[in-house]
């Protein structure tokens, strides 16, 4: 397993169109993070962390995210330091 993919938590509403959007993540220590809006979604690799799935590019405290939904789980690009 890739040490850059990290799985998260995720508060997300479904639309009654059917549309999924997150609006928070949980952070491994617990920490919410709330996501002040999706500026696109694609499907698309994760070219960091490997795997592949829905790109949701998340604007989170003024910094962009990337965010996928792989098949029934969710994670991120964990940031190296």
């Amino acid at each position: 397993m890739n040490s850059t993919k990290a799985y998260v938590d995720v508060e997300a509403h479904f639309s009654r169109e059917g549309q999924l959007m997150p609006t928070a993540i949980i952070w491994e220590d617990g920490h919410r993070y709330a996501i002040d809006r999706v500026t696109d979604v694609s499907q698309r690799a994760s070219l960091k962390a490997g795997g592949a799935g829905i790109r949701y590019t998340c604007i989170i405290g003024g910094h962009q995210s990337y965010l996928f939904y792989e098949v029934d789980r969710w994670f991120v690009e964990r940031r190296s330091c």
